[in-house]
């Protein structure tokens, strides 16, 4: 099979549920590299053109908006592609809800613009969140068809759907920054990638949206997303609850360099999140009458999750001031410690990341929405006094411990509804986790006796070196431990061909 021949097959998203996961998975995650390749060259060139507090102060509108958002979240989308059979019927009601939803949300974001400004006693940020608030309306009306690219696992097409934002975002945001040298860079890159994705969202699939005012339609699907809302009210005090609180008694500058710190440690986390939801969810959804397929799924998906994150967040930790420094310049090292523990958290989202998706597939909803609670509690009792001692490491840290204490438990309760064994869960995060430290370890020990100082060239040298103990230690684990992490990644691949044997094996067992 050539290469033209290869990418035609890949644009095919495959005739079994295994093969639409692993091509969908494909897609996936070449839209993540891309973006976030797209989001580095941004962070690195603009880092050096703007000013910390011009990030924090975009990052009040922001959070502005992700409060409104969360607080009125209607869980439609993740409904429509949870509901088993064909969702068609449901997509007026769904669109019009969504519309007057974002509708709304801007008009209030726009009469709250003053008192956010005031709030954060930085006058700048009023202005913005007007202007940004446009981003809400624009999402709400956006083609409501695009929910079949997650529901049908034609990721080919999200691909150029999120790539073709991500592009104009990085474009019109350098473009700017070197004309005006401020905030309103970042926020006019913001708009331009949201007007595109609306445009997109219309080209890329045929559906056309229409008013309805069915409120018969529209509460079926509330009876699973009210577990979404539930989920989301609780992700915004967890998630952007320590931005808030940070932005408040710290400042502006410090929320800036705390929200990079975020970005930076939780990169690779976030987009290995973001894949397994986007293509374990509905993939789930289509098993969740088949326990024993169900519960191998979910093991693979947890070997896999596990196999990238731990090397990554090793890495990130040990790394952290080396690339600040050369990258982002000395202005931004005030921010190294809390990226060290905030990788932390990068590792432990990634891997319990393969749970939430699991329980929404299975109409479980309300477990993820509960271990939420516990860890929004543990979080906001230690917030205020971690920060009050250590600044912006103590609200990472309060962050991470919140996070260590629920993670676990959600792992848990993932291999009781799977009815997976504990020991065979063992391995596949213990042998990872074992290599992860002995990747930070050597790499420490290279980067601290063998070079004077870290230039690029030392820099490139150590990230290779770090990748190629994790890989030796894996055949190692592989060759004397039963491992088996290269055997999985080989059957992915076959299905991702098309193998003849493998369409057999679905399809019988």
């Amino acid at each position: 099979m050539n290469a033209k021949e290869k990418f035609k097959n890949l644009l095919n998203p495959g005739s079994t549920l295994n093969q639409r996961v692993t091509r969908g998975g494909v897609w996936v995650f070449g839209i993540r590299i891309v973006r976030e390749c797209l989001r580095l060259v941004r962070v690195i060139f603009l880092a050096r053109l703007l000013a910390p507090d011009d990030f924090g102060t975009l990052g009040i509108a922001l959070l502005t908006i992700s409060a409104l958002e969360h607080f009125s979240q209607t869980g439609f989308n993740a409904a429509l592609i949870q509901k088993e059979g064909d969702a068609k019927a449901h997509l007026n009601a769904a669109w019009t809800i969504n519309g007057l939803r974002g509708t709304i949300l801007c008009l209030l974001l726009v009469a709250a613009a003053p008192y956010v400004a005031s709030f954060f006693n930085e006058p700048a940020a009023e202005n913005i969140v007007r202007v940004v608030a446009f981003t809400v309306f624009i999402q709400g009306w956006a083609n409501i068809g695009r929910v079949y690219f997650d529901k049908e696992l034609e990721f080919n097409k999200k691909f150029a759907y999120e790539v073709g934002g991500a592009v104009t975002d990085l474009t019109v945001a350098i473009f700017m920054a070197l004309i005006l040298r401020n905030v309103w860079a970042l926020v006019f890159g913001l708009l331009a990638g949201e007007i595109v994705r609306f445009i997109l969202s219309y080209v890329l699939h045929p559906y056309r949206p229409r008013l309805s005012r069915d409120l018969t339609k529209a509460r079926e699907l509330f009876s699973f997303g009210k577990w979404i809302l539930a989920s989301s009210l609780l992700l915004f005090f967890i998630n952007e609850g320590d931005d808030f609180f940070l932005g408040k008694v710290l400042g502006v500058t410090a929320l800036g360099f705390y929200q990079m710190a975020y970005k930076i440690s939780n990169l690779p986390a976030t987009q290995i999140t973001q894949v397994i939801s986007q293509v374990t969810f509905p993939a789930y959804s289509k098993l969740q009458g088949n326990l024993p397929k169900l519960r191998e799924a979910y093991l693979k998906v947890l070997k896999l999750t596990a196999f990238m994150s731990f090397p990554l967040a090793a890495g990130i930790a040990v790394l952290a001031p080396e690339f600040t420094r050369l990258f982002l310049t000395e202005k931004w090292m005030p921010m190294v410690p809390a990226i060290q523990l905030l990788a932390i958290l990068g590792l432990s989202r990634s891997v319990s990341a393969t749970t939430g998706p699991l329980f929404q597939g299975m109409g479980r909803p309300d477990i993820a929405s509960k271990l939420q609670l516990v860890r929004l509690i543990v979080m906001a009792s230690l917030i205020y006094p971690f920060t009050t001692l250590w600044d912006i490491e103590g609200t990472a840290l309060a962050v991470v411990v919140g996070a260590l204490a629920v993670d676990p438990v959600a792992i848990y309760l993932a291999a009781r509804v799977t009815q997976s064994k504990i020991k065979a869960i063992t391995p596949i995060l213990g042998l990872p986790l074992l290599n992860a430290a002995i990747v930070f370890s050597a790499t420490y020990v290279v980067k601290t006796y063998v070079f004077d100082s870290v230039g690029v060239p030392a820099f490139l040298f150590l990230a290779v070196f770090g990748a190629s103990i994790y890989f030796a230690v894996v055949y190692i684990l592989a060759r004397w431990m039963r491992y088996d992490i290269v055997s999985l990644i080989k059957e992915q691949l076959r299905v991702l061909k098309g193998t003849p044997s493998l369409e057999k094996i679905e399809k019988t067992g």
